[in-house]
């Protein structure tokens, strides 16, 4: 009875959890139809609410947005626009930062992220999984030995971490992929690049 019930959670908890979060991304991404007029809103001329036309309407403000950038005409207002907000102090610092790191994360040259790492954490004697990233330029002059930045994921959330630089002679970079890294951190080394489901499943089966 026990091995059942177990089977039958390892297959509805993956599937409930992922239909959850797509649940949450397609209700936020609706809410940009709320930028609409009303006479506009989808539910006024079909009647009822269709999910995921937000989804439609976000990918294309998204596709037109950056097609109408990669002109120079474009690429003006979007300096006078960002000119615009770096002059607001409070605006400035966050527009700053967090325009640092999207073009970092989500740019073909950036190098966040790039190497998986093990670094000796929270005690010499332990080592833990981490991403290196990048060190700034006056932290890297006043340290008498090379350093590399790194950002150690928490488990089971990974958005959440700590900072640190690490000795480079005590780095071991690892032969992974960051999306590897990432599943071993959110499973807590359940899952890992050569783990599937099925394998799990019939692994619990087979030792009851």
């Amino acid at each position: 009875m026990k091995r059942y019930f177990i089977t039958g959670l390892l297959i509805w908890v993956p599937l409930g959890i992922t239909l959850w979060v797509l649940d949450l991304l397609i209700g936020t991404m609706d809410q940009t139809l709320l930028l609409l007029p009303d006479s506009w809103q989808p539910i006024t001329w079909i009647g009822f609410r269709i999910p995921g036309l937000g989804v439609i309407l976000t990918l294309l403000v998204i596709f037109l947005t950056g097609l109408a950038t990669a002109n120079i005409m474009g690429q003006r207002l979007v300096d006078f626009w960002e000119a615009m907000l770096l002059r607001i102090p409070v605006v400035k610092t966050i527009y700053n930062s967090v325009k640092q790191v999207s073009d970092t994360l989500f740019s073909s040259s950036g190098n966040a992220f790039r190497k998986v790492l093990l670094v000796p954490y929270p005690h010499p004697n332990a080592r833990s999984i981490a991403f290196q990233t990048n060190m700034p330029d006056e932290i890297r002059a006043r340290l008498p030995e090379e350093h590399v930045a790194v950002f150690i994921p928490t488990t089971p959330s990974p958005v959440n971490g700590f900072y640190f630089y690490v000795k480079k002679s005590e780095v071991v970079e690892l032969d992974m992929t960051v999306d590897q890294a990432l599943k071993v951190i959110v499973s807590m080394g359940v899952a890992t690049s050569d783990t599937k489901p099925e394998n799990l499943r019939s692994r619990y089966a087979g030792n009851q």
